[in-house]
């Protein structure tokens, strides 16, 4: 493992015990063993870490939503759905008590939206996505014609985020067996709005 990914490595241990409010470079780099100039050779700024912790070290929400782009044909709709309710669950569960201490300060949340929409990164980023995974579905004609793919994929976001902020608050890590079992009761509810009835791809 070279120093980029021990620090963000790094990152995501002290991210998760602090949030990222309170994770600064130093302590970041002073986890990973490194000096903060060594850091900043490899990272811009403190935000280009924690969207490099999301997409490296947190559950891969983007690689399983590519995969299913390429592959969605070869398994039914209902088990594609639940493979992407299950990992969007573990990856909001990663993924809360990292960001919620942005919302601390209005100044902070701030300086963290422009960054990201700068960088294309931000929160918006996995709707389009999934709607973009929905589409290709419909296109391959297992999704009912006029269904509406933007309300169900925030049907699905919202639902595993609702999720993650309880078991946030609740300070419990659910078990994989439970996280399998609330995968397949979203997918199959919205598998009923989005296919014809009868019919489960």
């Amino acid at each position: 493992m070279g120093s980029r990914e021990e620090i963000v490595a790094a990152a995501a241990k002290v991210m998760r015990e602090q949030g990222y409010a309170h994770a600064t470079t130093k302590a970041i780099a002073q986890a990973a063993g490194y000096s903060e100039a060594l850091l900043y050779k490899h990272f811009k700024d403190k935000t280009e870490i924690f969207t490099s912790v999301l997409t490296e070290q947190l559950p891969a929400l983007g690689t399983t939503l590519d995969e299913l782009m390429e592959t969605a044909a070869e398994a039914p709709l209902a088990a594609n759905l639940a493979r992407l309710a299950r990992i969007t669950l573990s990856f909001y569960l990663e993924s809360f008590p990292i960001a919620v201490s942005l919302f601390s300060s209005r100044k902070l949340l701030a300086t963290h939206r422009e960054r990201v929409k700068s960088r294309q990164s931000g929160p918006d980023v996995p709707l389009a996505r999934v709607v973009e995974y929905l589409r290709e579905e419909a296109r391959l004609g297992r999704i009912r014609e006029g269904a509406d793919l933007e309300a169900s994929a925030s049907l699905l976001l919202g639902a595993c985020f609702q999720y993650a902020f309880l078991a946030s608050f609740e300070d419990r890590e659910p078990p994989g067996d439970e996280l399998d079992e609330w995968a397949e009761r979203l997918a199959g509810t919205l598998l009923g709005a989005l296919v014809v009835s009868g019919d489960t791809g």
